[in-house]
């Protein structure tokens, strides 16, 4: 089954936490601390997979969650979560369901992307010594992991694409210039579902996608409308095949205008794309209706060709003049892009904003840091306040008129501000 849209959510495992130990040995007096940290969260990996065609088995399985990592226990290490990697048909866009945004775009076969990231393991208590702190009693908690509702779309990534109305001879088309083997019968709406098949002409390759048969009202999704109109976005030239000899006795002219349209009003910049018309079926009428038809499409001033799939007239002809399009329609070599300032959702972002009844420290770190703090441990949390005025935050609060007792919100945890330490 053919689904190219699906809603899944993605967890990372969480870090497990330091431990608080002390080294016992005998005849070793006062043995320092040397507890051990926790094992770091497992990620959730994105793979693009060209053997995966269709989005139908995350359909399926809607939810992948990462092992969380071992807590540290005495001075041995907690081991790592285990994590998760969830292989995706090439072409596939990710975005996040709550902000729209589009997180990746998985454009080329083994790409890797860390959807979300496990959590750090926390630190024991062995990292926490210092001249005046000789047996620190706290140690670090693991961090939470990420959580992320995605919407992925399926795109096909094909360097030409077939348009025309049903029983044009799409298929017929791909299944003679390449070996896939689309299903192909005598009547419209055969093809349902995307057909991809690999070109070799000379020493040069290209993709080629079978779209199903637009109608019209297609750009206001009659009949399989935008569910495939979506896939010929990805398309560099397209190739509009006609039917010279319609079974319902119709205009193809008229036709290829109905066709040319429904791509208009779907896209203006997909149809201003390079276009080949392929005048298909051309054995099976007679010459002179041929010539007449032929002087008719020329009038368009697009390459022309008449072919027929059945025979494999006219289709080496076709081909050269997609390959040579091809050729000159390559994209350009991408432009590096200069890593952009700080902002909202970057790791070392923070600021600190008034709200109702106090102030709302944002930033993922800050979040993590106050997260990953045993808040029942007053020394624990003596040192994260030691650490915040260190980053800046406590002076960010003066300097915002916070006073003593006011509240601090840091994601989920709310404190009293203090300027003691």
């Amino acid at each position: 089954m053919f689904l190219d849209e699906a809603v899944v959510e993605f967890i990372s495992g969480r870090g497990g936490s330091g431990a608080v130990s002390f080294h016992r040995e005998k005849h070793v007096p006062r043995g320092g601390p040397n507890g051990a940290d926790g094992g770091r969260g497992g990620d959730i990996v994105l793979i693009a997979d060209r053997n995966r065609r269709t989005l139908y088995d995350l359909k399926i399985q809607q939810r992948f969650q990462a092992a969380d990592g071992e807590h540290g226990v005495g001075n041995k290490r907690g081991r790592d979560g285990k994590g998760v990697e969830v292989r995706l048909p090439v072409g596939t866009i990710v975005t996040d369901s709550a902000t729209g945004e589009v997180l990746v775009d998985m454009t080329t076969n083994g790409m890797k992307y860390v959807i979300c990231k496990g959590g750090k393991g926390g630190k024991g208590n062995m990292h926490y010594t210092s001249s005046v702190r000789q047996a620190p009693n706290f140690a670090q908690k693991g961090a939470p992991g990420e959580h992320l509702t995605t919407r992925l779309e399926l795109k096909l990534l094909a360097d030409v694409g077939l348009i025309g109305l049903p029983n044009a001879g799409k298929s017929t088309l791909i299944s003679r210039i390449s070996a896939a083997r689309p299903k192909i019968a005598d009547y419209p709406f055969t093809t349902i579902v995307p057909n991809l098949g690999v070109v070799r002409y000379g020493d040069d390759t290209f993709v080629v996608a079978d779209m199903p048969g637009l109608i019209q009202g297609a750009s206001e999704g009659v009949g399989l409308g935008h569910q495939f109109l979506k896939h010929v976005e990805r398309n560099r030239v397209l190739v509009h095949v006609v039917d010279s000899f319609p079974v319902d006795g119709s205009d193809p002219f008229d036709n290829y205008n109905l066709i040319e349209n429904e791509l208009k009003l779907y896209s203006e910049e997909i149809w201003s794309r390079p276009r080949i018309i392929a005048l298909n079926k051309m054995d099976v009428i007679p010459h002179d209706q041929s010539n007449a038809l032929r002087e008719r499409f020329e009038t368009l001033d697009k390459p022309l060709y008449p072919i027929s799939g059945v025979t494999g007239e006219g289709i080496q002809n076709l081909l050269h003049e997609v390959n040579e399009t091809l050729k000159a329609t390559m994209p350009e070599e991408e432009v590096p892009v200069l890593m952009p300032a700080l902002k909202v959702g970057d790791e070392d972002f923070w600021d600190v904003e008034p709200v109702d009844g106090g102030f709302q420290v944002v930033g993922k770190r800050m979040e993590r840091m106050v997260a990953m703090t045993d808040l029942a441990n007053s020394e624990a949390v003596r040192y994260l306040h030691r650490r915040l005025e260190r980053i800046g935050v406590i002076d960010k609060l003066r300097q915002m008129g916070a006073e003593e007792g006011d509240e601090v919100r840091v994601g989920d945890v709310t404190f009293a501000f203090t300027d003691e330490s």
